[in-house]
């Protein structure tokens, strides 16, 4: 469990935790993993014939950061669950949609990494994960997706993105942004109530 949570479930305040860990002080074993401190012993990592174990927590845009440290740490959880020692921690924010995700490229191109895990698979690549699974796969390394269930507010959000952003290159995003207005204003006034 993270610092935060071994805090609350003992009565104590996460910045007095905070600071003992700092100290040196904290009367249980921590480790850190990324940004986050874990506490417990860590799971010791594999083997340098197996590869490394590499958590890939990633979020579409700036304002979804926070949700990056919870997506860890649900990860990590779950890795170390399965006895599986967490090498590295890998995050970043881009769109799944593109290809200029430059973590994930070179998390892709890194030999030494023969795990690589994720909460969704959407986090990982949104369309196409299973070609990306088989390269993997015929590489001899592997994905592993802590929930495989896909989550259909995100697709839901993605098809929408994928809409505008055609309609943004067909119609140009002013020239878009107004015939929306326009549309809208049009079946407002048209409108008998």
């Amino acid at each position: 469990m993270n610092l935060k949570e071994w805090a609350a479930s003992t009565g104590i305040a996460y910045i007095t935790a905070r600071r003992q860990y700092a100290a040196g002080t904290l009367p249980v074993p921590t480790y850190r993993i990324g940004r986050l401190i874990m506490v417990g012993e860590p799971v010791t990592g594999t083997s340098a014939e197996t590869g490394q174990t590499v958590v890939y927590a990633r979020v579409s845009s700036a304002d979804q950061e926070p949700d990056l440290d919870r997506q860890v740490a649900r990860v990590t959880v779950w890795a170390t669950g399965q006895r599986l020692g967490v090498d590295r921690v890998v995050t970043e924010v881009g769109s799944a949609l593109d290809g200029h995700r430059e973590k994930f490229l070179a998390l892709l191109r890194d030999p030494a990494v023969s795990t690589i895990v994720v909460e969704h698979r959407g986090r990982f690549a949104r369309f196409g994960a299973e070609y990306v699974e088989a390269a993997l796969s015929a590489q001899g390394r592997r994905l592993l997706v802590v929930d495989p269930a896909e989550v259909d507010d995100d697709l839901v959000r993605d098809v929408t993105e994928i809409l505008t952003s055609l309609c943004a290159r067909l119609y140009g995003s002013r020239v878009a942004a107004t015939r929306a207005r326009r549309a809208v204003e049009a079946v407002t006034e048209s409108d008998p109530v």
